[in-house]
């Protein structure tokens, strides 16, 4: 089905747009670029890049369509009419029942001329169907909410029988763990969380209760309690699903679980299990694996720095390192540098810990100390299965460094990360370690450092004039009518009324030029190589992201949050973006 027949004003649609000044010309242009390469509608694609919200579209739409427009993320969906069609059916077809008449079923669709398919929904519900047209971004985001595991977390404790938690034998946790209630109870947990897009599942006993948290968008928040009598029997569950030792209850354990909801929902849970004051606590860490088919520009790269990154990828041989803290993103961007050269004349072999995801094509290698293939070891025999690119997960100790640089040396390019707070304090690091000053300056041939930030909600957005104080940190003109405007959210369902939604990467990219290598080779500090590096082109981190905020990717709270304080900022580094 052509946009056209769904849009038959589409162009018209971008002029009265354009009349209206909701949009520039440049944005109208850049919104059809986007519609075109995407597939989508240009209103989905206006709403895609943040250009308009479609609370502000909605009008536009119903003018201009011959189907009724809703909003789906400040609508009150009717849940009762929402379930009466299968998630299976809902997910497949992108058609969500929202609400009814005495007469008729209002059916939320992305394509609302697929007459097949409004015959098909007017069967199965037996009532006379009326067709909204509705976003595909708003669509997905509803289904994930009328069929979240949060409701059904909250059905399951509230018909829960109360289980004892002392005393417990093995035989009877077992049972315990087997029961209906207990299962629906997990299975709810890790559903609402997968499809509310949170990295990790934290299950807290507390002193009289137990805490469940979710982190979504690199920040806690909480979901539910339940009583401290069901720990027990929902820690065993977990345990048997992940394939631990059900008996063990005073040492950490490790495991993990394997989702699968359809062929949009392919997930790993990382199970870690730790014994605390109260009970044992369970962190689950959520690995969507379609997370490894993203490219370097998908993480948030602006092409320039995309294409420095690639031409360190196309050198021969050389230590290519991913430097951040923990959870800022290092894997997956190693994955997506991975992707970019993966290539069937090259042989690529890793070694992790642990194997998050599985990549096509390439040989991966699980570090397991318990038989002694550590990373320095599993290095060792790495280098002599003739591969062309190696990646080592983490590199923690001297050793490992030493094997990584002899390979890079000796015709291999290796990746690898550090836990560094920015580029060139990767080059102090491997110093600290104990590498020699001329093995870092000959192996190492760029560093990349990164953090992740929040980005404004696409639905929520809203421009605004920043105050003097948010326009000096970003060092853009102070006064009171120079027309700068930046964008924050205001608040919305889809967002959960946080007013953000989603998280970007920001870099700062280190190239070793020979100024940078012979300071490295006289163990200069981590101040002189940030000098030089900013001398030889360097944009820093900081730079980088407020940057996205001048562009209305995310707010200067959210850079001062993550990256620094407002008084770290000097007058020559603002007089300097100024310029």
């Amino acid at each position: 089905m052509s946009e056209s027949s769904i849009f038959p004003k589409r162009q018209r649609l971008g002029e009265i747009l354009v009349a209206r000044d909701l949009v520039t010309l440049e944005q109208l242009e850049a919104a059809l670029d986007y519609q075109r390469d995407n597939g989508v509608f240009l209103g989905q694609a206006l709403v895609s890049l943040g250009m308009l919200t479609p609370r502000a579209l909605g009008p536009y739409m119903r003018d201009l369509t011959t189907f009724p427009f809703v909003e789906l993320s400040s609508y009150s969906i009717n849940l009762e009419v929402a379930r009466a069609l299968p998630e299976e059916f809902v997910r497949e077809k992108m058609a969500l029942p929202f609400d009814q008449n005495d007469v008729e079923v209002y059916v939320a669709m992305v394509k609302p001329l697929d007459l097949a398919l409004v015959d098909n929904i007017r069967t199965r519900l037996k009532r006379r169907v009326r067709p909204h047209l509705v976003f595909q971004s708003d669509l997905e985001d509803a289904i994930g909410k009328v069929f979240s595991g949060r409701e059904k977390v909250q059905l399951v404790l509230s018909e829960m029988s109360n289980l004892d938690e002392i005393d417990v034998s093995v035989d009877e946790l077992m049972a315990q763990a087997e029961e209906a209630p207990i299962v629906r109870l997990v299975n709810g947990i890790t559903q609402a969380a997968i499809l509310g897009g949170a990295s990790d599942i934290h299950i807290e006993p507390q002193e009289r209760n137990v805490r469940v948290r979710f982190r979504q968008d690199g920040l806690l928040y909480e979901q539910t309690q339940f009583s401290r009598q069901h720990l027990a029997a929902v820690i065993s569950r977990i345990k048997i699903m992940a394939g631990m030792n059900i008996a063990e209850r005073r040492k950490p354990q490790d495991g993990q679980i394997s989702y699968r909801n359809g062929p949009a929902c392919d997930v790993d849970l990382r199970v870690s299990i730790l014994p605390q004051v109260y009970g044992e606590s369970v962190v689950m860490r959520v690995l969507d694996k379609m997370a490894v088919r993203k490219s370097m520009v998908d993480l948030g790269m602006e092409d320039t720095l995309a294409g420095q990154a690639e031409t360190l990828l196309k050198q021969p041989h050389g230590l290519i390192l991913v430097t951040g803290p923990t959870g800022s993103g290092k894997t997956t961007t190693l994955y997506a540098m991975l992707n970019a050269i993966n290539a069937e004349e090259r042989k690529i072999i890793t070694v992790e810990d642990p194997v998050e995801y599985h990549l096509p094509g390439v040989n991966q290698v699980q570090v397991n100390h318990g038989v002694g293939l550590t990373f320095a070891a599993g290095l060792r025999s790495i280098v002599r299965q003739d591969p062309d690119v190696v990646l080592v997960g983490e590199i923690r100790d001297r050793e490992t460094a030493e094997v990584a640089i002899q390979a890079a040396m000796t015709g291999h390019l290796v990746l690898s990360t550090l836990h560094t707070n920015d580029a060139p304090g990767a080059l102090v690091r491997l110093q600290n370690m104990g590498v020699e000053p001329f093995l870092i300056s000959s192996a190492v041939i760029g560093v990349i450092a990164q953090r992740l930030v929040r980005t404004v909600c696409p639905a929520c957005r809203e421009q605004y004039h920043p105050s003097r104080a948010i326009r000096q940190l970003l060092g853009i003109a102070a006064t009171d009518d120079d027309g700068a405007t930046l964008s924050r959210g205001a608040g919305c369902s889809r967002c959960g009324q946080r007013g953000m939604k989603g998280r970007l990467a920001v870099f700062e990219l280190m190239r070793l030029s020979s100024a940078i290598s012979e300071l490295a080779l006289r163990g200069a500090s981590g101040r002189e190589l940030r000098e030089q590096a900013l001398a030889d082109g360097m944009v820093s981190m900081r730079d980088y992201a407020i940057q996205q905020v001048l562009r209305g990717v995310t707010t200067p709270e959210e850079v001062t949050r993550v990256l620094f304080s407002p008084e770290e900022i000097t007058e020559p580094q603002m007089q300097s973006r100024a310029a």
